[in-house]
């Protein structure tokens, strides 16, 4: 029996839908799939649904979550869709209803120390805010509540599952945050490197370790053409999908290479050709439902029966 599983979480918005979708689907065929996980981790989207599972919620809660509540996540008033110029000088949606989505699903009071065994999510903390000047900058920020030093325990649950879905252009930051997609799209590795923390009970032995990751439905986006003389006109609306896509990219192969196919498997399956789903678009939320529920589940399910179970 594997001795130390990790559960990983792509960021993407209302795709998700599609995560709790086949994770609901797979708890069905193997009951004990998510028993004796160690480390759950998510990104943006991925971030709630790991939180949401450490919080005792199960995979069709969340996938109703989705369905029910997405278009309450994603919503933008008329003063806020008329001061955002449709992103040029704003994000798109307001915080607040997020917050209250987050604050009813996972508990006003809930702090990662309370939830249900080890997560982590990703965020980018904006500004560091130290005292000396060489030392300021923006960088990368894991919410875990791992032990040690480094833990983020006292974090309400609901503050983390802000900070890493605040997706930019989409919403405004949060508490000095922004989502992890900018840097861990995939938070596979991130997950990973954790294991090997002594100051939270690392190192894992690496033939322990089993890495089971989501995405959530991966678009065929690509650029035609030898030559793209862009300037930031052409190239800014491409940024941020260019970006999160390619670190997912990145992380997949990373764990592939060191882990090996015994040891990590991803499912990340392609969206239909030409079919191009918004990480915001509420009224795709069934077809994602309807696609997820017939996606084949082989060979996936082969691997987790015979390396993960």
């Amino acid at each position: 029996m594997p001795g130390y599983r990790i559960l990983s979480f792509d960021g993407g918005g209302l795709r998700g839908v599609v995560t709790a979708v086949l994770l609901d689907r797979l708890q069905r065929r193997f009951p004990t799939l998510l028993d004796d996980v160690a480390l759950m981790a998510g990104t943006s989207t991925g971030g709630l649904i790991a939180l949401g599972l450490r919080k005792g919620l199960t995979a069709a809660a969340l996938r109703d979550l989705y369905l029910d509540r997405g278009a309450e996540i994603f919503s933008a008033g008329l003063m806020r869709r008329l001061r955002s110029f449709g992103k040029l000088a704003g994000a798109e949606y307001d915080g607040e209803p997020r917050a209250a989505v987050f604050r009813d699903v996972l508990g006003a009071q809930t702090r990662l120390a309370d939830l249900a065994g080890a997560v982590m999510v990703t965020a980018f903390d904006l500004d560091n805010q130290s005292p000396d000047p060489q030392l300021r900058q923006w960088k990368p920020k894991i919410f875990h509540n791992l032990p040690g030093g480094d833990s983020d325990g006292s974090v309400p649950a609901w503050q983390a599952a802000m900070m890493t879905t605040a997706a930019p252009t989409y919403f405004p930051s949060y508490d000095g945050h922004i989502d992890g997609g900018v840097f861990a799209n995939n938070p596979s590795m991130c997950a990973l490197a954790q294991t090997q923390d002594a100051r939270s009970g690392g190192p894992v032995p690496w033939p322990d370790i089993r890495l089971l990751a989501f995405g959530t439905g991966t678009p065929r986006t690509f650029i035609p053409g030898a030559t793209r003389d862009w300037g930031y006109a052409q190239w800014a609306p491409k940024l941020i999908d260019l970006m999160m896509d390619g670190v997912m990219g990145i992380a997949d192969y990373q764990c592939r290479m060191m882990l090996g196919e015994d040891q990590y498997a991803r499912c990340a399956p392609y969206f239909p050709p030409g079919r191009d789903v918004p990480m915001d678009d509420v009224g795709q939320l069934p077809w994602l439902r309807q696609w997820g529920e017939q996606l084949p589940l082989e060979p996936l399910a082969a691997w987790i029966e015979r390396f993960w179970l």
